[in-house]
């Protein structure tokens, strides 16, 4: 699968522990080679750092925000991209990763 920054994907996502994983959506925020830098998307807001405005619009079925995590997967693990962040939501993941990665 040719994945884009800024792809809203399914694929396994490992839980932090690694002891486990599950098929959620993430958002592609760089790739090198065939491996993609991720962040995953969450419907449990409460677990999430920030809400995403255009949820519905990057293909997503229930109000969902972006978790402060980073995964590393490789791109043959993507099922499927539903969409795409809209302008405004990557421009507060970019404000976002900034902070969380002291850039």
């Amino acid at each position: 699968m040719n994945c884009s920054r800024n792809d809203v994907v399914l694929l396994p996502i490992p839980f932090t522990d690694l002891t486990t994983r599950k098929v959620r959506p993430a958002i592609v925020i760089g790739q090198y080679g065939s491996d993609l830098f991720l962040v995953p998307i969450a419907s449990v807001l409460a677990n999430t750092d920030f809400k995403l405005a255009g949820w519905q619009a990057a293909g997503l079925n229930v109000p969902s925000g972006v978790k402060a995590q980073l995964a590393t997967v490789e791109e043959n693990l993507v099922l499927k991209i539903v969409g795409q962040l809209s302008p405004n939501d990557v421009s507060i993941l970019d404000a976002h990763l900034r902070g969380w990665l002291k850039l």
